[in-house]
């Protein structure tokens, strides 16, 4: 597909900006946010999880290294900022996003970390460090979960990024449990002090995968290490969290000030409103290609975000209605070929929707996830259905009521989410590091650009990290 024409000014008619200056320690708390996700976690997402709810969306990881010498333009029609490699965006975001915007930065060097910040500051709100990614394309080099067993470089990068950024820019960094609690606490200890404004902590080790059970009962003694620290800094749960509803189930389980969700919003990116669209085929897919193809979403990326996509059916025919739409998407070649399923490519309107429902929350979502001190309200909250396991497994839902007796029948409204998984790693296994099966070849030998898993075509690599 042609791209348009861009300028590097800035374009003539840019979208009214959500009324909030910069975030603070407060921002990260009280809130669901979208995960930073290779490939899933595109623009378009980040948008539709902005407008039903995600008080912020973290960007997908970008190693420095691929940022460093892009080039930065700007979509004269519609304010998309690109960052653009030799052959291929980078990095795509709209200043509609930026107040709520996270950047994910790969790195296993300050100063580069320091000089990838730099090139996309003025597009963002805060910086996150990847230190949790246990793919190869990431720990090879020492970033992601290789940065857990060199806790130096990690909070030597840490100190940097806090150190070069304006103060009103935040710096986080999102890690993994290690297998002994007391080592986690350790590290836990060395990252707040470092000054940043938020710890995501996703519940599994370096070793496990999304098939293993989430340990989130291992997170309050971290919330609790944290607070008696003397520091105000949130800390984000990240690993099992079904959607919005389920939030509360982890917040109340672990302490966490706010929820991180990968899976549930890569398989339906309005889970971040406590009454999720169903039959998203109908309710959310044609409006996904309507804005995909107006912001000029590569579609290979396009494509592969849809093919995630899953919800429960409410209509007799639904499952069938899906299959269809899922199988003419995945034979297509452009946006032209889907232009029946889109019904109109009215992306501009579709994408002012997204900026009215921006703009009228400003700052008001956090609000909404408060815990409420009223015994009334949390017996309500326990009586209300849960984001159903159909979301993930795409059958067709059941009653809230029976569905949410079945989930805490087999696991006490608790701990194992989603049903029947295990846990391979108890807290005190010390469980060996993987191994990385795979080596890329520097830049300098293979004649490539440098590997980065937010690519906007061409590669398979996904992973929530």
């Amino acid at each position: 597909m042609s791209r348009r024409v861009h300028s590097e000014s800035p374009p003539p008619r840019c979208a009214k900006r959500a009324k909030m200056d910069h975030l603070t320690l407060e921002s990260f708390k009280n809130g669901v946010v979208l995960a930073p996700m290779v490939r899933s976690g595109a623009l378009p997402t980040r948008l539709f999880a902005l407008k039903h709810g995600a008080t912020l969306v973290w960007a997908p990881e970008t190693v420095d290294k691929a940022i460093l010498h892009s080039e930065r333009v700007v979509d004269p029609i519609t304010g998309v900022v690109s960052y653009n490699g030799k052959s291929r965006a980078i990095w795509t975001t709209h200043p509609i996003e930026k107040p709520y915007l996270i950047y994910q930065i790969g790195s296993a060097d300050p100063e580069l970390a320091v000089q990838a910040a730099k090139t996309v500051m003025q597009d963002v709100a805060g910086f996150d460090l990847n230190c949790g990614c246990p793919k190869p394309f990431s720990t090879h080099s020492g970033m992601g979960a290789a940065l857990l067993t060199n806790p130096d470089l990690l909070c030597s990068i840490l100190t940097a990024l806090r150190e070069a950024m304006p103060p009103e820019l935040t710096i986080t960094a999102k890690i993994r449990l290690l297998p002994s609690q007391e080592d986690t606490l350790k590290l836990v200890e060395r990252i707040i002090n470092t000054g940043i404004s938020a710890l995501t902590v996703h519940c599994r080790t370096r070793n496990m995968r999304d098939r293993d059970r989430a340990m989130i009962e291992r997170l309050k003694e971290v919330v609790e290490f944290v607070k008696g620290m003397g520091k105000d800094i949130a800390v984000i749960e990240n690993g099992d969290c079904l959607g919005a509803q389920d939030a509360e189930r982890i917040r109340e389980v672990t302490g966490a000030h706010s929820v991180m969700i990968a899976r549930a919003a890569e398989s339906n990116p309005t889970c971040f409103s406590k009454t999720p669209l169903a039959d998203i085929h109908e309710t959310l897919v044609p409006a996904y290609l309507r804005l995909s193809k107006y912001l000029d979403n590569n579609w290979s990326l396009t494509k592969f975000c849809l093919s995630q996509f899953k919800s429960p059916h409410t209509k007799p025919n639904g499952k069938a209605e899906d299959k269809r739409i899922r199988e003419t998407i995945v034979k297509s070649r452009s946006f032209d070929d889907v232009a029946d399923i889109a019904g109109g490519w009215t992306g501009e309107k579709d994408f002012e929707e997204i900026v009215r429902a921006i703009e009228a929350r400003e700052g008001a979502v956090n609000e909404q996830f408060k815990p409420s001190t009223s015994d009334a309200n949390v017996a309500g909250k326990q009586e209300q259905a849960q984001f159903t396991a159909a979301t993930l497994t795409d059958e067709v839902s059941q009653p809230s009521s029976s569905l949410s007796r079945a989930v805490e029948a087999k696991s006490g409204n608790k701990y194992i989410t989603p049903p029947g998984t295990q846990n391979p790693h108890p807290p005190a296994s010390d469980a060996p590091l993987m191994s990385d099966v795979q080596m890329t070849l520097p830049a300098l030998i293979s004649g490539k650009e440098p590997m980065t898993p937010t690519p906007t075509g061409g590669t398979s690599l996904v992973t929530p990290v």
